[in-house]
């Protein structure tokens, strides 16, 4: 007989390919979905759905109902443009609510979906799971009172418990980095500061396999475990792999950094006092300057996870699918 799972989350990128993929591998697949949110895909792939709410207990119930293991993926992320509360209302409520309608219903195991963002910069990469939480943001915060929230439920209830925080997460679907394909295909990319920082990405399907075996092996109960790529590269690698999957020269140009970010500063200083989305801010150059680069030993040892889509393939992968859909 199947197991019953239950996924949050499943209309989005991650949440869509996680559940496509447990569907596959035979799982029961049953998915937690807000009103008005495009379920036709899901439907075409036989998976139960359910009308909820994170922030409204009462509507988790028939979700969690014969659930073995709940993957948690839904958030709220900062691309979103809401209000700051939103994000502590899904990220950190809304997990208090999915875990204890889960302990109720008597789910054996709960995967949650944290963020390798609660570890902020990195000051000596790659980083472990264990090196420190450094929120730069108030989505990372809510995130790390999100995860921390898990940690605490799993150890005091009689509930397996898992966190995984995924890095950097790209394939066929995603939007978050369509902008830097476009930049870099169009020939408008500029390299800002030196592009030595170190960037490290998830192929999507790598990523699910993971999170599958997060919801399977033993040795996951009650650990937190970062889900990445097996390559890490600078700024600069990055840019001349993704400028050949998109078949274009490589970009040349660079712009000092110290101008952008006074720029950005005064940008933030113009636009803010008018709740005016700035053109240029000071988070928006992190990408530029800080280090993300991540040990992913951890799952190996653990769970057996080995990714197989290099950095090379999953953007050239990306790119194609990107053309396909007239998106550039």
């Amino acid at each position: 007989m199947s197991k019953k799972v239950l996924v949050t989350g499943a209309t989005g990128f991650t949440g869509g390919h996680l559940a496509e993929e447990l569907v596959n591998k035979g799982y029961k697949v049953r998915a937690l979905s807000l009103p008005g949110q495009d379920m036709d895909k899901l439907k075409s792939l036989g998976v139960d759905i359910v009308v909820g709410d994170l922030t409204k207990k009462e509507t988790l119930k028939k979700a969690v109902e014969d659930a073995e293991i709940v993957f948690h993926i839904a958030a709220v992320y900062r691309e979103q443009n809401v209000p700051h509360q939103l994000f502590f209302d899904v990220n950190v409520g809304g997990t208090k609510n999915l875990l204890e309608m889960s302990l109720d219903a008597g789910v054996k195991r709960f995967v949650h979906c944290s963020t390798v963002g609660v570890q902020g910069e990195i000051k000596n990469p790659p980083a472990p799971e264990t090196a420190p939480y450094n929120a730069g943001d108030y989505y990372q915060q809510s995130k790390i009172e999100g995860e921390q929230l898990a940690l605490k439920f799993f150890k005091e209830n009689d509930i397996e418990g898992v966190v995984f925080r995924p890095v950097g997460i790209y394939g066929p679907g995603d939007t978050r980095f369509l902008k830097i394909f476009k930049f870099v295909k169009n020939g408008k990319f500029r390299m800002i500061g030196s592009g030595d920082v170190l960037y490290h990405l998830t192929y999507v399907k790598d990523l699910v396999q993971g999170i599958i075996l997060c919801g399977e092996k033993k040795d996951a109960v009650g650990e937190v475990i970062t889900l990445g790529g097996n390559e890490y590269v600078t700024l600069n690698e990055y840019i001349k792999i993704l400028a050949e999957a998109v078949d274009v020269p490589v970009p040349k140009k660079k712009v000092p950094l110290f101008p952008v970010w006074v720029a950005a500063v005064l940008c933030e200083a113009a636009c803010y006092p008018f709740r005016i989305s700035p053109p240029i801010y000071r988070r928006r150059l992190d990408f530029f300057t800080k280090d993300r680069a991540f040990d992913i030993s951890k799952a190996k040892k653990l769970l057996g996870y080995q990714p197989k889509v290099s950095l090379k393939e999953g953007l050239k992968i990306t790119a194609d699918w990107y053309k396909e859909n007239n998106l550039f």
